[in-house]
């Protein structure tokens, strides 16, 4: 369905003429994303702004990360509050040497496209200072579709109330910065860093400060080492040599799903139910990959699926679980069949086909499960009784997976979704289509690429350090934590 707000927004000719007439018309902006495989250097030529409060610790991390990716770090107190020794070495190494930033008198015009805050030194509220001291002077510096991220350590683990204090208080600031750089376009994150995993960084903040990450905004990401991870990080075709089931394949979220995954070297079974094997077929078709018609929903259809997998590839490294329905309507008008078949096919089916790979030892280790939750699984939904029941559950259910499978190098986590342009959102009321689009942080519902692109780094080797998470894909939507 497409937005013409969204659209007009695009337009910098309609920008000029809403502003000058002062009109009351939000128009928001074009967000920027990536269309092809992943790439070496993301972040080419990007300005990115670096700072810390007082004995922040991941400036190596930090360092690599930006430097390798391809940016250009403009770093604020340098040698200072901000450790210069690792921008130094590595500036030095790949030709990119990090330019000192001085807050105090930052220039006109200054551009960035992203601004990064190292918050790991925290130890009281009054360190949350350092927040106001970086951000700032700096904010009107980030670029439309720009990136905020801040890293801190879990308050659970502080060593006195107030350091709790100051690491719990960066999760009410994230969320609420999200929705004020929002009307730009965008976005910003929380990522929350164990001592241990401080080495799994690298590839979270890479994909959060990349163009893929367009609709993720105001969300926490934990790191820790709990599962096993390789010992190389692979970031061209990461997905090379596995072989991924995506339910429900045919159409938006999952035929997204497959063929980004496919477009990361993975081989891509396509499943669907019958009644839909000609349109997965085609995309089964156009990806490289292999059709399995199958209706979850019959008692026989996990041992077709497990028999499947097991024939043709001796098992599955990636399963997503994606196909689902809605039968909306008020609890009160609400016939049994209608509650039970989304409960069946959303939550059910999935447990079921679960049991059965791991029944068959299928699913290998090191592997990557991704269920897909949805907003209205958190903060429910005016007649989605039964829909938000079975999205909430699915939380509960890869939760309580996640720690089964750990041990085995086996990440289990959730995506949910907000406002969505897909079919079933282009099939609402035009006031609720309205509505759901205009209340994301960013001013507009997303697009199946974007939760495939957050599905496809959920399952590469990169994202080991995220198990039992769920990452909302919904703009910074207003409703739900």
């Amino acid at each position: 369905m497409s937005d013409l707000v969204a659209r007009l927004g695009a337009m910098p000719a309609v920008r000029r003429l809403v502003r000058g007439l002062q009109l009351p018309l939000p128009l928001p902006f074009p967000l920027r994303r990536s269309e092809g495989a992943w790439e070496q250097r993301p972040l080419d030529d990007c300005a990115i702004a670096v700072g810390a409060a007082p004995g922040a610790v991941l400036a190596p991390i930090i360092a690599r990360t930006l430097v390798v990716a391809g940016a250009s770090p403009r770093v604020v107190g340098l040698g200072a509050t901000v450790d210069a020794a690792p921008f130094g070495d590595l500036g030095e190494a790949y030709a990119r040497p990090p330019a000192a930033l001085d807050v105090a008198a930052v220039p006109d015009g200054l551009r960035m496209r992203a601004l990064v805050f190292d918050a790991t030194g925290l130890e009281e509220p009054a360190g949350l200072a350092s927040l106001h001291g970086f951000f700032h002077p700096l904010l009107p510096s980030l670029e439309v579709s720009g990136r905020v991220v801040v890293l801190g350590r879990p308050a659970e683990r502080a060593a006195s109330p107030l350091q709790a204090a100051a690491r719990a208080a960066l999760e009410g600031f994230v969320r609420s910065l999200a929705k004020e750089v929002g009307r730009r376009g965008a976005t910003a994150q929380l990522v929350v860093v164990h001592s241990d995993a401080e080495a799994r960084v690298e590839p979270v903040l890479r994909f959060l400060l990349s163009p893929r990450a367009a609709f993720v905004s105001g969300q926490l990401l934990s790191i820790d080492a709990r599962v096993p991870a390789a010992s190389t990080t692979p970031f061209v075709r990461p997905l090379d040599g596995k072989v991924a089931l995506v339910t429900g394949a045919a159409r938006g979220i999952g035929e997204g799903t497959a063929r980004c995954l496919a477009r990361e070297g993975a081989r891509v079974v396509c499943l669907d139910r019958p009644a839909d094997d000609a349109r997965a077929a085609e995309v089964a078709h156009a990806i490289g990959g292999e059709l399995l018609a199958a209706d979850l929903t019959e008692g026989g259809a996990p041992a077709a699926v497990t028999e499947h997998l097991r024939a043709r590839h001796g098992g599955v490294d990636i399963v997503v679980h994606n196909a689902g329905v809605t039968r909306d309507r008020t609890l009160a008008r609400m016939p049994a069949e209608q509650w039970n078949a989304v409960i069946d096919v959303n939550l059910s089916a999935m447990a079921r086909l679960d049991g059965a790979l791991d029944a068959g030892g299928l699913l290998r280790d090191g592997g990557r499960v991704v269920a897909l939750s949805s907003v209205s699984g958190i903060a429910g939904n005016l007649g989605q009784t039964n829909y938000a029941a079975s999205k909430a559950g699915v939380i509960g259910y890869v939760r309580a997976r996640a720690s089964g499978l750990g041990t085995r190098g086996v990440t289990v986590n959730a995506v949910a979704p907000g406002f969505i342009e897909t079919r079933l959102t282009a099939a609402m009321p035009a006031l609720v289509r309205e509505a759901g689009r205009r209340l994301s942080a960013l001013g507009q519902g997303g697009l199946p690429a974007d939760v495939a692109e957050v599905i496809t780094f959920l399952a590469t080797p990169g994202a080991a350090g995220i198990n039992g998470a769920v990452l909302r894909v919904c703009g910074g939507a207003l409703m739900g934590a």
